[in-house]
């Protein structure tokens, strides 16, 4: 897929799966398509960013059915009120109070966070056990919960078509490859190696990776940021 504007293109990480990075933040957006309609992976940090990631999915893929949000920080979760309509899944609450003052303290204009907090959906499932979405055609989309870790809930998306590996992980932020992972006051670093364990018994050895941040990565990147992960916070293998 490829935007018909100035933005970024999109990425084609498999049949009917895609990415994108959007400005500022460098955060990953995904879609996933099928017969059965479409899944979008994250939101982007507003509402006009929602709004214009929803009307460029329809028009490149159709019209999305549900959002899956990885972890409640703005960046990813704040432009969910841009998909009217869209059953949203997470694995926990997204407190708009608080992405929004997130979102002006890393530089967005507070009436647009303000803006989009409003607009802020409150989440159809809370996905607290593994949940499949069959996308028709042979393709489903696995939403599992990992966290605590990075965030207070971290949920994964690995979508496969037919086929017993999936093809492509989205990791959210539990994997970040364009700069160190960032550990802020919500995570929980002592649980972070132990998730990405289970996020590599999830998504196999030949599966694409997709990162909240950065290029898409092997099997090996994740297993060497979790290991650089476990010095970090010196936790020891088998622990958290």
């Amino acid at each position: 897929m490829a935007t018909g504007n100035d933005q970024p293109p999109w990425e084609q990480l498999a049949a009917g799966v895609a990415r994108r990075r959007l400005p500022g933040w460098d955060e990953t957006v995904g879609a996933v398509a099928g017969p059965e309609g479409v899944l979008v992976v994250d939101a982007g940090p507003s509402l006009a960013a929602g709004a214009a990631l929803h009307a460029e999915i329809t028009e490149l893929a159709g019209p999305p059915r549900w959002l899956a949000v990885t972890h409640p920080h703005f960046d990813h979760a704040l432009g969910a009120g841009g998909f009217p309509g869209v059953e949203v899944l997470a694995g926990g609450p997204l407190p708009a109070a608080g992405l929004a003052a997130d979102a002006v303290a890393h530089g967005l204009d507070r009436a647009e966070a303000e803006r989009s907090a409003a607009a802020l959906p409150t989440p159809a499932r809370l996905v607290t056990e593994p949940l499949t979405l069959g996308l028709g055609g042979g393709r489903r989309a696995v939403l599992t919960p990992l966290g605590p870790a990075h965030a207070p809930h971290d949920l994964v998306v690995a979508v496969y078509d037919g086929a017993a590996e999936p093809s492509v992980v989205f990791c959210g932020d539990l994997v970040e490859e364009s700069g160190e992972p960032q550990a802020g006051p919500d995570a929980e670093p002592a649980r972070w190696p132990a998730a990405l364990d289970r996020l590599l018994a999830l998504g196999g050895g030949d599966a694409a990776y997709v990162p909240g941040h950065g290029a898409v990565v092997d099997a090996a990147f994740v297993r060497a940021q979790r290991a650089a992960l476990a010095r970090r916070f010196g936790v020891a293998d088998g622990a958290g």
